[in-house]
């Protein structure tokens, strides 16, 4: 009779030992979260990296963060991965047309952490403007586009700083998605759009500050839906400080005249005068 108690309480510790086994460690570590950033103060047009470090939760999960603009705005919320020593980062671009002046605050939180961590940085509104190259504009753009279900067009002049985009969609009830890149590919920045119950739809870029320095094609994109049925792009050309037109017809028309005029006075100047 002891000797099955004896078996019986061994065979109850074993399987004891087994369910704790089997219970995942976050379960018995301390959660805890933190956020932290090497920016403080940046210009309108900066990107700010973000990164921080989260423990006690369980894998296989997200870290929201929240961005809130000086104004209470919430301007992004995305939900980023961590690694296996439960290190996260985030690159946030700033919004169309830019940052707002102030105090803009991160808040990082996880649905197993009853607490939170933020940071914040203050933009300052000052930048280092760029000159845009070539100038795009609305009316040569939209004879090619008025058919599609959704089109977006740019004014941009020659020598400005700001793309004023502006276009129109048969969605209505959804909204327009924009980004940014930059001639090699690089994400410059994104924005969300609500078209009117018309489908119009406008914003404004500012072109300036660290993510605007290469040189070249830059491509503004829309699209719409949950796999991009409706889409539609631009380019415009972008130089640091150098205001280079583009070769519109107008340009090369006289270029054309140039040139005649040149072959002209040259076919003259060869003739030998008969006596």
């Amino acid at each position: 009779m002891q000797s099955f108690q004896i078996k019986k309480v061994l065979k109850t510790s074993l399987l004891i030992l087994i369910a704790i086994s089997t219970i995942p460690l976050f379960a018995f570590a301390e959660s805890s979260i933190e956020l932290s950033s090497d920016q403080n103060n940046v210009g309108s047009l900066d990107s700010v990296l973000v990164y921080g470090k989260v423990t006690g939760v369980k894998p296989y999960s997200t870290v929201n963060l929240s961005v809130i603009a000086p104004d209470g705005e919430t301007v992004f919320s995305p939900n980023v991965t961590f690694d296996n020593e439960g290190n996260f980062k985030r690159l946030i671009h700033p919004p169309l047309p830019s940052f707002k002046p102030g105090t803009y605050t991160v808040i990082a939180s996880h649905e197993d952490i009853p607490y939170t961590a933020q940071m914040q940085f203050t933009v300052s509104g000052k930048d280092l403007t760029r000159g845009i190259i070539a100038e795009s504009t609305s009316t040569s753009q939209m004879k090619d586009k008025t058919d599609l279900d959704m089109y977006i067009i740019a004014d941009a002049k020659i020598g400005e700083t700001i793309i004023d985009i502006r276009g129109k969609t048969i969605w209505v009830d959804r909204d327009v998605s924009l980004a940014v890149s930059s001639p090699n590919g690089n994400l410059i920045t994104v924005a969300q759009i609500t078209p009117t119950s018309n489908g119009d739809f406008s914003t404004k870029i500012n072109i300036g500050g660290t993510m605007w320095k290469e040189d070249g094609t830059y491509t503004v994109t829309a699209f719409q839906g949950d796999a991009s049925e409706l889409k539609d792009s631009v380019k415009v050309e972008i130089a640091k400080g150098v205001v280079v037109p583009e070769f519109g017809t107008i340009a090369m028309m006289v270029l054309a005249v140039a040139i005649i005029s040149i072959i002209v006075v040259t076919t003259k100047s060869r003739v030998i005068p008969k006596f």
